[in-house]
């Protein structure tokens, strides 16, 4: 008997599921998005953060290359002019407790690109090798079917509201999902829902990579959520086709603004001012785009007390994230491996298949929720949410950590592990971690930037602001 799947949205954990759903025997997937999506590695308006930096780290790489195996998505990356930044010796960071040593010892990896790279390298993969997936350019306006069993959605086209009948529904629909008023015309009601905003408004140019800089690290000063004022942070990352990326992100009262002569100024106000000689000297290409799509969002469907069959939710649909900590790709990528695995113990048509999907991808939206909130609590102006006595008690534990982190590679260590989504978040709590934090670093703190000799030249060169 032919089977039918339908996924709501074409993003990153859209096009996953589909490929998870086609690998999974189902012989016909149909991806429902409502943009045009280009046939290149374009921006569209359907993805508000699309222009921004984004990082898949290597917990998300390490899921999309078990979703796809033969797709070989790593290579394809990289092929395609993506750059992979080692977090022990690629990266310049300036953390709220300093600098952070550059080791020449292993670390895990990130990929850099631009996200409409990203998204047109998996999407090509999926149509490539996934039979029987094809995307469809519709809006979706509603589920049909009954509390009991979702048969599929209902789409607004020209000639009028249709209905696309389904064996089984994911949405994937992301930031701008519905689905909490879906399901209430189906009969749930009083699914919990919970926004904490800081009110993070993100800026960004894309620069000409200069002359003789391809080589140079990825460069970022951290935004400091404990110093009771705004956050305000500034990253410069290497893209495809020679580019450097710059973001900037400052929560309520320290936004930064739109103008080319205010952006630059921007970031040499940081506390260091490193981002902003950085580019003064590189040929812009682009206006200076911003966003402010950026609060956290949860909700918390695996919590609903009756679940209809043939439905799940996975990636930003279920929760979403402040973008400064480069969580939602990896997050979306575990998201669709819970459905990979779901349905390698049980057929598409399963009782329960849905929630225990849902319920899978929920521990990783829950894990990156947490993780966001409890450093956004700390912000002025915070809408949603206050530090508690558990957030502060946490929070005095990672500045610890963060500070062991400057000099101690054991520390390091454990903090790359958690921040690029390998390992969970008790790994900061093992035996081991707490006596490299307890014992701390035992290096004195670098006052400057741990440059080498050419990267420090080549910065002298690069400077057009006197400093």
């Amino acid at each position: 008997m032919s089977r039918r799947a339908v996924v709501i949205g074409a993003g990153l954990a859209g096009m996953l599921a589909a490929a998870v759903l086609s690998g999974a025997g189902v012989d016909e997937v149909i991806v429902v998005d409502r943009d045009e999506l280009p046939d290149g590695p374009e921006h569209r308006r359907g993805l508000p953060q699309g222009r921004h930096a984004h990082l898949l780290m290597a917990g998300g790489a390490i899921a999309l290359e078990e979703l796809m195996p033969a797709a070989h998505l790593r290579k394809r990356l990289l092929a395609a002019g993506a750059h992979e930044i080692s977090l022990a010796h690629g990266m310049l960071a300036l953390t709220s407790e300093g600098w952070l040593r550059r080791w020449r010892l292993d670390g895990p990896s990130m990929i850099t690109c631009s996200r409409a790279l990203l998204d047109w390298v998996v999407r090509s993969a999926v149509l490539d090798q996934a039979p029987g997936v094809r995307v469809r350019k519709a809006a979706v306006i509603g589920l049909t079917g009954s509390l009991d069993r979702v048969t599929g959605v209902r789409l607004a086209t020209p000639g009028g509201d249709t209905d696309l009948p389904a064996d089984f529904v994911v949405d994937a629909g992301g930031r701008g999902t519905r689905v909490v008023g879906w399901l209430d015309a189906l009969g749930l009601s009083g699914v919990r829902e919970r926004t904490v905003d800081a009110g993070l408004v993100n800026a960004t140019r894309i620069y000409r990579v200069p002359e003789g800089a391809g080589r140079f690290p990825l460069t970022v000063v951290q935004p400091n959520p404990y110093a009771s004022r705004p956050g305000r942070s500034a990253m410069v990352m290497p893209i495809e086709g020679d580019r450097w990326l710059v973001s900037c992100g400052g929560t309520r009262g320290g936004e930064p603004p739109a103008d080319p002569e205010g952006f630059l100024r921007y970031m040499l106000a940081l506390p260091d001012p490193i981002v902003g000689r950085l580019v003064s000297g590189a040929e812009p290409l682009t206006d200076v785009h911003l966003s402010r799509s950026t609060s956290n969002v949860r909700r918390y469907l695996e919590k609903a007390p009756r679940w209809p069959e043939g439905f799940t939710v996975i990636g930003d649909a279920l929760g979403t994230f402040n973008p400064a900590y480069g969580q939602g790709m990896s997050v979306a990528a575990f998201g669709a491996r819970a459905l990979a695995r779901e349905l390698g113990r049980a057929e598409l048509t399963a009782p329960g298949l849905g929630r225990r999907v849902l319920r899978g991808a929920a521990r990783a939206v829950h894990a990156a929720w947490s993780s966001a909130i409890s450093q956004d609590v700390h912000y002025p102006g915070v809408r949603g949410g206050r530090p508690g006595t558990a957030d502060r008690v946490v929070g005095a534990y990672a500045r610890r950590m963060m500070r062991a982190a400057t000099g101690s590679y054991p520390a390091a260590r454990a903090v790359w592990d958690v921040t690029s989504m390998r390992t969970p978040a008790v790994r900061m709590f093992r035996p081991d971690t707490v006596l490299a934090v307890l014992a701390g670093s035992p290096l004195p703190p670098s006052a400057e930037p741990p440059l080498t000799r050419s990267e420090r030249e080549l910065l002298r060169r690069l400077d057009r602001t006197g400093r």
